[in-house]
């Protein structure tokens, strides 16, 4: 039975980024990719220490495994990752049932993935869940996109609860589904 907690040590943080590292494009097939889902960015250490207060991600361990990751990252991030300043250029545009996201206290999920041994077994839900009970005095909601064709976190993401709040193409004719999920009561 997996345990779910915050990101809180140097070890844990080296964890994540060799997890990250094996489920990078260069690091799968493209059937894998297909079939599993995949990543989009790398962070770097210096950055996920950054990232990480003062709302530590979360983690799922298996004993001392670790299964999986999601990473919390705050609008005040939204220059560090320069493939992601689009996503935030948008999210500043995008609302809510009528409520601007420029107003809603919200973080976006910087990442998540689970170890292939590990899918499959609620891990994804497990830190979700973690992350919300830890979150939810200080968000309303968590906001993430996903890239359509990435079926298996699309799946992940709506089993949770998150719903669409918006669909777009970027320049490089990628599909992308935003999606929110409220936290908060």
């Amino acid at each position: 039975m997996p345990t779910f907690g915050p990101v809180v040590t140097d070890e844990h943080l080296r964890a994540v980024l060799v997890l990250q590292g094996l489920n990078l494009p260069g690091s799968i097939t493209a059937q894998e990719a297909k079939e599993q889902g995949f990543l989009t960015v790398s962070h770097s250490m210096e950055l996920l220490k950054e990232m990480n207060a003062p709302f530590p991600h979360a983690g799922a361990w298996e004993g001392e495994e670790l299964a999986g990751y999601a990473l919390v990252m705050e609008q005040r991030h939204r220059d560090r990752i320069p493939v992601l300043r689009p996503m935030f250029d948008l999210l500043d545009s995008l609302k809510i049932q009528d409520e601007p996201l420029t107003a809603i206290r919200y973080f976006v999920m910087g990442q998540i993935c689970v170890a292939k041994a590990h899918r499959g077994k609620g891990i994804v839900k497990g830190m979700y869940e973690d992350l919300k009970k830890r979150l939810c005095p200080h968000f309303d909601y968590i906001i993430t996109e996903i890239a359509t064709r990435n079926t298996r976190s699309m799946r992940a993401h709506q089993k949770i609860g998150f719903k669409s709040i918006h669909t777009y193409i970027s320049p490089e004719g990628e599909e992308w589904d935003v999606v929110a999920w409220r936290i908060s009561d």
